[in-house]
């Protein structure tokens, strides 16, 4: 599994805005993971995402490292902020929009598709 945990460091630090989650941006397979795209959608900025239901070893390994246990994830600039619920709160009180504008603005131009 060390494959799989060095493709998960790998991710975090090659993406400023990542988030781990079911499905795809265009496509969610939960309504976590709905709510989560939508809060980001909502801050205007592209970002990353990994649709764990495609990679099942990362699935599995990512809450272990994450030591957090449920999806989706979002990690801005390698730190892990939470999943649904924190990301939902933040973007309604507008602590999540400034967060991602300036990790958007301080990313490598090449970024926001599929990680």
């Amino acid at each position: 599994m060390s494959e799989t945990l060095d493709t998960i460091k790998q991710q975090i630090s090659e993406n400023t805005i990542l988030l781990y989650m079911k499905g795809s941006p265009q496509m969610p397979q939960c309504g976590f993971s709905a709510q989560a795209v939508q809060a980001l959608m909502g801050c205007g900025e592209r970002f990353a995402f990994v649709n764990i239901l495609d990679n099942p070893d990362i699935r599995a390994e990512l809450p272990k490292y994450a030591n957090w246990p449920t999806f989706p994830q979002l990690w801005i600039n390698g730190e892990l902020v939470g999943g649904c619920d924190i990301i939902v709160e933040m973007y309604q009180n507008g602590e999540l929009a400034p967060m991602i504008k300036e990790a958007a603005a301080n990313a490598a131009p090449q970024e926001g598709d599929n990680a």
